[in-house]
């Protein structure tokens, strides 16, 4: 027992209160909570430069301060944000820097070119946090490329390309990711490809135009091969005529971004299969310079040469002092009469996340009706709610009669919905061809049931036109599903009724063609290859009596000139005839 007594005060013992004080300064909370201001408290009260302890809370609020200011930052924003980006050691929290670029970027991609302006700036005057960024993109793609990972492939080639558009990158890399994503084509690659020529064509068109031309080669070449989607063709088909509109919506630099001279840029010359590349991930984690005041007092004097900060300024501060009080209530003033609009679309994005949760937890089409009547949809976000039910219907695996009631209800409660879905009709036939074939069946027989009890006019159908040039695959099938359904519905009877009201006959003259018997030919093949052949009897009789009516009509135009002619000629001679006489009787006169 001695000796188990011996062995227990050998041990040593623990401070359990110093233990806690070096927790409450080290960590956020040390396991425990403490209150905010105790917590500045304890940190204040460390004032040596030196220790570990103040290096590590000057790295945290670095860490915040520069993922505060990057969030924040936007086109109207970026002149004034990016001296307060200078204002923090960047030398010291580039890896922060990077970190915080990339992960902001890639959860807003619209963001990217307003990122590429900031790190364009930075580039400018600190070479190596622009290099180190530019270096952990490169890296992050050929991972994700690895990897098959299409969504972190079109963030971070985004964001290269218009890095590429700043003149940080130089545009042989964009031609060897370019290369590498059109090399073994697939859908994806082919996609990402068309996203990234996209914003960096119009650049590549004016440094590299010949490695331009070859790019848009290979994409007739694949286009012309037909082995990829046919989504992704129309994609390549759009790139084209994006490049023929000579880019004039994706230009390579806006004018509120343009903040950088050609002259003073660096442009780092990274490619794509560098094995020397180094993403440093150790500068994300604090670790102790025993160098720090010296490191802090030399990013001063870089601050102050970047940002003009000298002896005149503190010289002249007293003589400005009043002009800036003037100022800052002349700018008070403005403010105040400045309205806040919110260009994020966060509202819009809210609100179609209401009328989610509200269709998803609705038992039956009544109550989600007068749930979603109670939500606060303002004037103009009415074809929000007809976007999200027809969205929310897509997405199903079979068509629900329950968004046809819900849609129903809405049309016939007032015209504005009416009109809304009419708009909505317009704009999904227009781009079926983005639609998957199960999203475009159910979306088919939700405008179906909506055509069937009269929801929505008829009038609807003067957009479709079906001839053989003006239809793709995926509207003659959302076509076919849609009258296939009407038709169970209605009966053939009534649906051919309805077709041949003399009223609405103008409104389907796109579905039944009568300007071309090659138009009529394909109209009526492809209604009888549907099972709905009995509504193109009247097509079938003016294809039959067409020839004779061109010939009849030929004829006529003929004779008419023919009689146009000769009652020209008759005039003349009444004419002549006339005048012999007039001589002939002054000639007897005169005897």
């Amino acid at each position: 027992m001695a000796r188990e007594e011996n062995q227990v005060t050998k041990r040593p013992r623990l401070d359990p209160v110093q233990e806690m004080e070096t927790m409450k300064i080290t960590t956020r909370a040390g396991g425990a909570y403490i209150p905010p201001h105790r917590l500045r408290q304890l940190q204040q009260n460390i004032t040596d430069r030196s220790s570990d302890q103040y290096q590590r809370i000057t790295w945290e609020a670095l860490k915040k301060s520069i993922n505060g200011l990057i969030n924040k930052v936007n086109k109207s924003n970026i002149k004034m944000l990016i001296p307060e980006l200078f204002g923090e050691n960047l030398v010291r929290g580039r890896g922060l820097f990077s970190r915080s670029m990339l992960k902001a970027q890639s959860a807003s991609l619209p963001f990217t070119p307003v990122y590429a302006g900031v790190a364009s700036v930075v580039n400018t005057k600190l070479p190596a946090v622009g290099a180190l960024l530019l270096t952990r993109l490169v890296v992050q793609f050929r991972r994700a490329f690895r990897r098959n990972d299409k969504t972190v492939c079109l963030a971070v080639s985004t964001f290269i390309a218009h890095l590429t558009n700043q003149l940080v990158a130089h545009e042989i890399l964009a031609l060897q990711i370019l290369a590498l994503l059109l090399e073994r084509p697939t859908d994806d690659s082919v996609e990402i490809a068309v996203g990234f020529m996209r914003e960096v064509g119009a650049h590549l068109a004016i440094v590299s135009p010949k490695p331009n031309n070859a790019i848009y080669e290979r994409f007739r070449a694949i286009l012309h091969e037909g082995q990829i989607d046919k989504r992704v063709q129309y994609m390549i088909e759009v790139l084209f005529q994006v490049r023929k509109d000579k880019y004039k919506d994706n230009q390579p630099i806006l004018q509120e971004l343009d903040l950088v001279e050609e002259e003073d840029q660096i442009t780092h010359y990274i490619g794509l299969d560098d094995d020397d590349l180094e993403v440093e991930e150790g500068l994300n984690i604090f670790k102790y310079d025993p160098d720090y005041e010296a490191n802090e007092e030399k990013y001063n004097a870089i601050k102050s040469e970047i940002l003009g900060e000298g002896s005149d300024a503190e010289s002249g501060s007293e003589e400005e002092s009043e002009e800036e009080s003037e100022e800052e209530s002349d700018e008070e003033t403005e403010q105040k009469k400045m309205e806040i609009q919110d260009e994020t679309n966060a509202e819009i994005i809210a609100l179609r996340r209401r009328i989610y949760l509200t269709v998803m937890s609705s038992v039956d089409f009544e109550e989600c009706c007068h749930k979603l009547m109670k939500l606060d949809i303002r004037e103009g976000q009415e074809v929000e709610l007809c976007n999200m039910i027809i969205e929310c219907c897509s997405q199903e695996r079979t068509f629900l009669k329950f968004y046809g009631l819900i849609a129903e209800r809405f049309c016939k409660m007032d015209h504005v919905w009416c009109d809304n879905f009419t708009s909505c009709f317009t704009e999904v036939y227009e781009t079926v061809h983005r639609y998957e074939t199960n999203r475009l069946r159910n979306i088919a027989k939700l405008f179906a049931h909506l055509f069937y009890t009269d929801s929505l006019t008829w009038t609807c159908f003067s957009i479709v036109r079906l001839t053989e040039e003006d239809t793709t695959s995926a509207s003659r099938i959302f076509t076919k599903i849609l009258f296939q359904e009407v038709s169970e519905f209605l009966g053939l009877k009534k649906l051919k009724e309805r077709i041949d009201d003399p009223y609405m006959v103008d409104y389907f003259q796109g579905m039944f063609p009568k300007d071309n018997p090659k138009n009529t030919r394909f109209a009526i093949n492809y209604w009888t290859s549907i099972g709905l052949g009995a509504l193109t009897q009247e097509l079938r009789e003016w294809l039959r009596t067409a020839p004779q009516t061109i010939m009849k009509r030929s004829r006529a135009e003929e004779s008419d000139s023919d009689s146009d002619s000769s009652s020209g000629s008759d005039s003349d001679s009444d004419s002549d005839s006339d005048s012999s006489s007039d001589s002939s009787s002054s000639s007897g006169s005169s005897r």
